[in-house]
């Protein structure tokens, strides 16, 4: 299975074209537009299969599969707190889909909004084959040494739930010292930053590896490079798969 996370900086119909290239079997976009409310024909089209979320209908948080993957979505309230998607992929794969946004909180921005939901729904990722996915807008250099709801306390949180970022183990890099960057401010290289994750439970980090776009292709598209999260799947994770299923249908 290979999934792609890409805030694509809005009208991802006119992007298609480079998005397609990866041949995702799963897609989370950031600041996509509502394909229900989109006029485009091909953009609705291969959104058939979605989930979408958002105020604004022009920048929202999407979810997209290939035809013959399900998609269901995660009845969890997330109140005032932006953006979360939850859903469960293929039937055994619980997906929450993210893009952190300031959501006019005053406190608890980008990073605080993911570690609130953590508090509110982290038994959705408590599962044998789970993942967290998407735009954080967040870093560990960033960190403020009187707050508990930090990327690092955030981190703390999804190691307890069993979580790891792909990126970094694959990579066997330190968080903050990242060697690949994810998002270039104002598109400009000099002002790179890493800032899009994919947490991957033990099940499915074996096996699996983490790519970043590159910026001579894809900041034409973006400030942000798609994060390409590719794992092989083996008989062994195949039965995991069965059995993971049967538990997450029995703890939802």
């Amino acid at each position: 299975m290979k999934i792609v996370s890409w805030n694509c900086n809005g009208a991802l119909r006119k992007k298609l074209g480079a998005l397609t290239v990866l041949n995702a079997d799963v897609c989370v976009i950031q600041e996509c537009e509502d394909p229900a409310r989109c006029t485009d024909s091909e953009y609705k089209a291969w959104a058939s299969n979605c989930l979408w979320i958002g105020t604004n209908k022009n920048r929202g948080l999407g979810v997209f599969a290939k035809q013959g993957i399900s998609l269901e979505p995660a009845e969890l309230d997330a109140g005032p707190l932006e953006l979360f998607l939850p859903c469960i992929v293929g039937g055994h794969i619980a997906l929450l889909a993210v893009w952190t946004r300031e959501a006019n909180s005053p406190t608890f921005r980008y990073i605080g909004q993911l570690w609130k939901y953590l508090q509110l729904h982290h038994k959705f990722l408590r599962q044998e084959l789970a993942i967290c996915i998407g735009d954080l807008n967040s870093n560990v250099c960033w960190d403020v040494w009187d707050r508990w709801w930090n990327h690092s306390d955030v981190l703390k949180e999804l190691k307890a739930l069993g979580l790891e970022s792909i990126y970094h183990h694959s990579k066997s890099e330190v968080q903050g010292k990242e060697s690949l960057p994810t998002f270039f401010m104002h598109r400009r290289l000099e002002r790179p930053y890493h800032i899009d994750y994919a947490f991957l439970s033990q099940a499915l980090l074996s096996g699996t590896v983490a790519e970043v776009g590159h910026p001579s292709k894809w900041l034409e598209f973006s400030d942000h490079m798609p994060l390409i999260v590719s794992t092989i799947a083996n008989k062994s994770l195949q039965g995991d798969l069965i059995s993971a299923t049967l538990r997450l249908q029995s703890d939802l």
